[in-house]
């Protein structure tokens, strides 16, 4: 499927492109709208090291070609993509080298968040690389109760967070369910973060969320979206002096991102229906 000749028209207005080099077409092109970027090379769950070694060493490309380009721009990951499920050292080292070379080009590496299984995991290796270094960012989903928690202990810490609502499936236990409860602990975590934290990214797309940062200093946040996701949004809020980054995904391992965004916002799979029948 991920390299069917049907999967590209599916596909192009949420995947920048197959490789580096059209995804940093698409980035120079956001960037000359005055848009800020995080390039993010799609791929998770390995579970060989030469795998985890190989995506490592293509957000290593990624930053490189970030850093000749002069273009301001961060790269995110997640931690099974280097090897979280191979071995967590591996991971750590993976991550290491990623951070070092952000650090060299004034950059930085975005942590994305998975499953609630590996929070933990996952927030333990972004500790220790802004300990050593800085240059990270932690993302925490609104929809986890543990989320409160996480966020008071990493602005302790003075991590930078990315607030995102959570778009993997989670049980009861962990996970509030009904969207009024997912957005109501996404306002209250986001004026936590506001508050509290240092330089948050508030990324989402929902207009009631987007409002809560309004009254705060500009300078001291920026919002985040998806590439290809509410264009007019991402202008209108570029045009009213706020900083916007938007998210670049590209390769080839597209299929489990592509899934999550049709579930995350239903008006996805009208678009995407509208332009396979060519309206």
């Amino acid at each position: 499927m991920e390299n069917s000749s049907f999967a590209k028209p599916l596909t192009r207005r949420f995947i920048a492109g197959n490789t580096l080099e059209e995804a940093l077409s698409a980035c120079q092109k956001i960037h000359a709208q005055g848009i800020l970027i995080t390039l993010d090379y799609l791929g998770e769950s390995v579970t060989l090291r030469q795998e985890a070694i190989a995506s490592r060493d293509s957000c290593l490309a990624s930053l490189r070609r970030i850093g000749e380009l002069g273009l301001p721009a961060t790269v995110s990951i997640k931690v099974t993509q280097i090897g979280l499920d191979v071995d967590e050292q591996l991971c750590f080292e993976n991550a290491r080298s990623l951070v070092q070379a952000a650090h060299a080009i004034g950059s930085r590496v975005e942590f994305d968040m998975e499953s609630s299984d590996y929070v933990d995991r996952t927030l333990r290796i972004v500790e220790r690389l802004h300990e050593e270094c800085g240059c990270v960012r932690a993302v925490i989903q609104a929809y986890l109760h543990r989320s409160e928690a996480d966020i008071a202990d990493l602005n302790r810490r003075k991590v930078p967070v990315r607030l995102c609502k959570g778009a993997y499936a989670e049980p009861l236990e962990r996970a509030f369910q009904a969207k009024e409860q997912v957005d109501g602990n996404y306002v209250k975590l986001a004026k936590q973060l506001l508050e509290e934290g240092a330089y948050p990214a508030i990324a989402t797309h929902d207009d009631n969320m987007i409002a809560p940062a309004r009254p705060f200093p500009k300078d001291g946040f920026e919002y985040q979206m998806l590439y290809g996701v509410r264009r007019d949004l991402q202008q209108r809020l570029v045009g009213e002096g706020y900083r916007v980054r938007v998210y670049v995904p590209y390769g080839e391992a597209w299929y489990p991102y592509f899934m999550r965004r049709l579930a995350e916002r239903p008006a996805n799979v009208l678009f995407i229906l509208r332009s396979m029948l060519g309206g």
